[in-house]
């Protein structure tokens, strides 16, 4: 195994414990290579817990650092989803959130995780953790999702710019290879999206954030896989399985997100048998880059309450 580096601007905003804790590795899945990373807990207690945590659209492992840093007594293992970060794409099959879930039946099987393990997903990565419990109850417990994707991604009022994006990922699809490329990987259409989701004042902080989007936002394995993820990401929402989610249920939303908005946070807890709904103040769709302490604070709590 080898030592992740957490990426730039790591020095500011990331401890000087969380190198001592990463390592670095990689499995095969399905005929196609998985890497993870594993961040064993400092000083394991009777409260450690195994969280897998599964990511967002276009994101990889990078962008739950700062919660897993929160958390030294946890031992946090996240993987990059095939098609992103440094893993490949699934080499048959869309790139669905069905597929998505059957990834996770061969991960945890290949890392030999039991049904006390804790499942976490931010944003998209909500979507496909929601499913795969609905879809696999028994297999994990309990559930934390971070800026759920509470509602269908085409109705309502952001129904309209998420059209937009949908004709902006099948234009670069369609477009000559390298046209296409360049159009997904635009610096300024990633910053765009970049200073659209941050909601902090704080500088420095932009400038973190805006590095991390720039250097791992545009790590996807092909045009294709990227569609296909995207087309899942708009297709299937949390709602359509929170009667099925019978584990206890933390959900952690940002009181400013334009795109998971709060009224339909609320709506989803409604929906949980045994749900839990913590809003952060001031906050948008980056709670895992802009708020991390409180974040972490609620999922502590959360697993107090509900032990393995």
């Amino acid at each position: 195994m080898t030592t992740a580096h957490p990426g730039p601007a790591a020095p500011a905003y990331f401890s000087h414990g969380l190198a001592a804790r990463t390592s670095s590795s990689s499995v095969e899945i399905d005929g196609g290579k998985v890497a993870f990373w594993t961040y064993e807990p400092l000083h394991a207690g009777p409260e450690t817990r195994t969280i897998l945590v599964i990511h967002g659209f276009r994101g990889d492992h990078h962008g739950l650092l700062r919660v897993a840093d929160q958390l030294p007594d946890m031992r946090i293992i996240m993987p990059d989803l095939p098609g992103f970060g440094d893993s490949e794409a699934f080499a048959s099959g869309e790139h669905s959130v069905e597929r998505y879930g059957s990834f996770i039946t061969g991960f945890m099987a290949a890392l030999g995780l039991g049904p006390d393990t804790v499942l976490l997903g931010h944003s998209f990565g909500s979507i496909i953790a929601a499913h795969f419990v609905a879809n696999h109850p028994g297999t994990v417990n309990p559930l934390i999702l971070i800026n759920p994707i509470a509602a269908p991604a085409l109705e309502g009022p952001k129904g309209v710019m998420t059209r937009l994006a949908v004709l902006y990922y099948r234009l670069a699809a369609r477009l000559p290879r390298q046209l296409g490329l360049a159009l997904l990987r635009s610096p300024l259409i990633v910053r765009v999206m970049s200073e659209t989701m941050a909601k902090t004042a704080d500088r420095d902080l932009r400038r973190f954030i805006h590095d991390q989007h720039n250097a791992y936002f545009s790590a996807f394995a092909s045009r294709d896989s990227l569609l296909e993820s995207f087309t899942a990401s708009v297709s299937s929402h949390v709602a359509e399985v929170a009667g099925r989610l019978t584990l206890p249920v933390l959900l952690i939303a940002g009181e400013k997100d334009e795109i998971a908005v709060l009224p339909d946070q609320h709506r989803l807890a409604a929906l949980l048998p045994d749900g839990e709904l913590k809003v952060i103040p001031g906050v948008g769709h980056l709670i895992h880059y802009e708020t991390p302490e409180p974040a972490a604070s609620s999922i502590r709590s959360f697993l107090k309450d509900h032990p393995a």
